[in-house]
Formats: C-alpha cells, structure tokens, sequence
C-alpha cells in the first residue's frame, strides 16, 4: 500500500499550480517569463497578488493533501517521509510539464505543516521574518532550510533524514539564485521583474 502513498504523492506533486493558474489568467508560461521559475514569486511577478495567493495555495496543497492520507491511514514513518519526499521530488521534476518544475519552498511548507504543527509555524514565522527583514524570497527560503534539520532534530526527530534531503534539494534547486545574492544582483519582493 505505502508504494501507492508514494507514487501518488510524486504525481499530485507533478500538478503544476503555476502553470495551470498562468493559463488561466492569460499570462502565457511562467517557465518563459520572468525569473522562468513555475513558482509563486515569479506568479507575483507577473499576474500580481491573486495570481500568487492561487499558486502558494495549490503548491502547498500538494505537501499538504498526500502526507495528510498517509498519516490517516496509519503508514510508517519510513512511508510518510517518503511521501513527503516523493510529493517534493513531483513539484521540482513534474512529469506532466516536462520535468521543469519549481523549486518547492510552498509544497515544503505544505509537508511540514501536516507532519508537525511546530515545525510548519516555525518554517513560516521564519520566512516571514526573513522576507520583512531582507525583502528577498530565496534568500528567506535558504535561511528557513538550512535551520529546519536543526529544529527538526528536537521536535521532530523521526522524519529529520527525510526533512534533511528535502532541505538539501530545495538549497541545491536555489543554486543560481546563491550566485545572484553573492553577486548582489537577487530580485527583491515588490519588483514585478526578476534578474
């Protein structure tokens, strides 16, 4: 039964909210705009607030909705770590959009806040500081992944490997937006464009 949770997972994750509510609106691809990240940053960007809010909504509903079954339905530990991995590894690699996805910081937050309600308050809490005090997605996201194994290994200790390889992608997905914060050239939240 757990590899079914798992597959799932992957091709719930494979549902790209970005994509989908860009069509809807009329904004073409986000892959070709912008940053090119299927992602609610560069959903912000381009079709504004509402745009945004539709694709964090659907983004995180993909951790939430498949690590939520699993845990209902009594899987191991091993199991729901490994959906909550699977749902990541569909966001960043979808095989219905050709295996360019996002880069999974929403679907992330999904898994966390079902897995463990303090991790997922902490995670935001996090972000949000972050983003008032830096005004700079990615770098928010990095510093909130870097810090969860950490936390999780206290509060959370069962699912801290599983949590450790999704924060390892989600740092190694932001690679080139490591190099942009270096070089001082990251976009900042309130531009509607992105370097």
């Amino acid at each position: 039964l757990g590899i079914y949770f798992i597959i799932g997972a992957y091709l719930l994750g494979s549902v790209s909210s970005a994509i989908i509510v860009c069509r809807l609106a009329g904004l073409g691809d986000p892959r070709d705009a912008g940053s090119g990240n299927p992602g609610a940053t560069n959903v912000l960007r381009l079709g504004g607030k509402f745009a945004a809010l539709c694709t964090l909504l659907g983004d995180s509903l993909k951790g939430v909705i498949p690590v939520a079954l699993a845990i209902h339905y009594q899987q191991s530990s091993t199991i729901i770590g490994l959906v909550a991995i699977a749902a990541f590894l569909g966001h960043l690699f979808p095989i219905f959009f050709r295996f360019k996805g996002g880069k999974g910081v929403a679907t992330f937050f999904g898994v966390l806040i079902v897995l463990n309600w303090q991790l997922g308050s902490y995670a935001i809490a996090c972000w949000l500081i972050c983003a008032w005090g830096f005004r700079i997605s990615s770098l928010s996201a990095l510093i909130t992944a870097i810090t969860i194994p950490f936390y999780s290994w206290y509060f959370f200790p069962e699912q801290f490997v599983y949590l450790s390889i999704i924060c390892l992608l989600l740092i190694i997905r932001h690679h080139q937006n490591i190099k942009n914060i270096a070089s001082g050239h990251e976009s900042t939240l309130g531009k509607r464009h992105n370097i």
